[in-house]
């Protein structure tokens, strides 16, 4: 049996795929996310190179409050486990 993507990733890919029209960065870590076989938001923080950090750094946090003000803790949080694993 197969092992699912991890749900946090699944939470991050899919905030990501709003950002693959107008960010180059955005696009890549989508494409990164759907083609790696991660088992872990610490596998795939790991692969990631300056940029993509930096872009995540800055992405995360809005995302973040915006799932915070749309009442959507789960979001919140699984967002949040890859935020503090960039540090």
């Amino acid at each position: 049996m197969m092992k699912t993507m991890d749900q946090t990733l699944g939470y991050l890919r899919e905030t990501l795929s709003n950002y693959t029209e107008d960010h180059s960065e955005g696009r890549n870590l989508y494409k990164k996310l759907k083609e790696g076989a991660y088992t872990s938001e610490a596998s795939f923080v790991r692969d990631l190179n300056q940029r993509e950090i930096h872009f995540l750094n800055h992405m995360l946090p809005k995302e973040i409050n915006y799932a915070k003000e749309e009442q959507d803790e789960k979001r919140a949080h699984e967002l949040n486990e890859v935020f503090e694993l960039l540090f």
